[in-house]
C-alpha cells in the first residue's frame, strides 16, 4: 500500500472503532481493531496520553507497527502512543492466513454472558439475521482461558482453538473476530452480539434454543456484499454519528 492507501485506511480502522463502540462491542478503553498492509506491517488502534476511549476514536490513533510491536515508519510511536498489550491477537491470527487482513478484538458482553451461563451460539433464527444465523451454524469455537492475551504463545493458543471459523469466543474476556475487511470483521462481532443477546432472552423468559429446520436454509438466500456489507455499513456509520 502507498502512504495514500494507508492514511485511507487509518480512517476506516477508526471508524470501525467507533461503529463497534456504538454498537456495545466494546466499552471504554478497552478493546483494538487492526489492519495489515503488508506482509509484516498493520494499522492498529493504540493508546496515547489524551486517550477518551474507542467511541472517540481518531485516524491519528491507528498507527502503523511491525509484527513485533515496533513503529512502522518514523514517527508512528511518538507522543505516547503505545500498542496494545494484546498485540499478539492481531498478529497471530494475521500469521495464521493470508487472506486475514483485519481483525477486531472486542468485549460484547451478552458474548461473554452467554458463553459463561453454558449457553452455546446455534441458529436459533433465521431470516431475522442470515449472516449471524450462518455463522453459528458452522459453529462458534471457545478458547478457554480468560487471560491477556499479551504473550505470542497465548495468540498462538487462541488461533488454534478458533481453527478456521471466523469468529474465537475468548471465555471470560470477549471475542477475535477476523475477515478480509475491516468492515467484515466487525459485522460479523455485531450479528454473534444479537445472537448471544436474543438467545439470553430465550433462556431468561424460560424457553428452549432450537435449532431452525434444515428444510428452512434452502429459503435463506445470501443477499450479497452489496446488502450484507455495503448498506448494513452505511447505516452502522450512520448510528454511530449519532449514538
Amino acid at each position: 500500500m502507498n502512504e495514500t492507501d494507508i492514511e485511507g485506511a487509518r480512517v476506516v480502522v477508526a471508524e470501525a472503532c467507533r461503529v463497534a463502540a456504538a454498537r456495545g462491542l466494546m466499552e471504554g478503553i478497552l478493546g483494538h481493531i487492526s489492519f495489515r498492509v503488508s506482509p509484516d506491517l498493520l494499522l492498529i488502534r493504540c493508546r496515547s496520553a489524551d486517550d477518551t476511549g474507542v467511541a472517540y476514536t481518531r485516524p491519528s490513533d491507528i498507527r502503523l507497527v511491525r509484527f513485533d510491536g515496533t513503529a512502522g515508519a518514523p514517527g508512528e510511536l511518538d507522543n505516547g502512543y503505545q500498542v496494545p498489550k494484546e498485540l499478539p491477537v492481531h498478529v497471530e491470527s494475521m500469521r495464521a492466513s493470508p487472506d486475514i487482513r483485519a481483525v477486531a478484538h472486542l468485549h460484547p458482553p451478552s458474548i461473554v454472558a452467554a458463553d459463561l451461563a453454558g449457553i452455546s451460539l446455534r441458529p436459533i433464527y433465521g431470516a431475522y439475521d442470515i449472516p449471524g444465523a450462518v455463522l453459528a451454524r458452522g459453529g462458534v469455537p471457545v478458547y478457554r482461558r480468560a487471560v491477556l492475551i499479551h504473550r505470542t504463545q497465548l495468540g498462538k493458543e487462541m488461533v488454534t482453538a478458533m481453527g478456521d471459523r471466523p469468529v474465537v469466543i475468548c471465555r471470560g474476556h470477549g471475542i477475535t473476530s477476523v475477515a478480509s475487511s475491516v468492515q467484515q470483521s466487525v459485522l460479523q462481532a455485531a450479528s454473534l452480539e444479537e445472537l448471544a443477546r436474543m438467545s439470553l432472552a430465550v433462556v431468561s423468559a424460560g424457553g428452549t434454543l432450537v435449532d431452525i429446520d434444515d428444510a428452512d436454509w434452502e429459503d435463506l438466500p445470501d443477499l450479497g456484499a452489496n446488502f450484507n456489507t455495503g448498506a448494513v455499513w452505511r447505516h452502522e456509520v450512520a448510528r454511530a454519528a449519532t449514538v
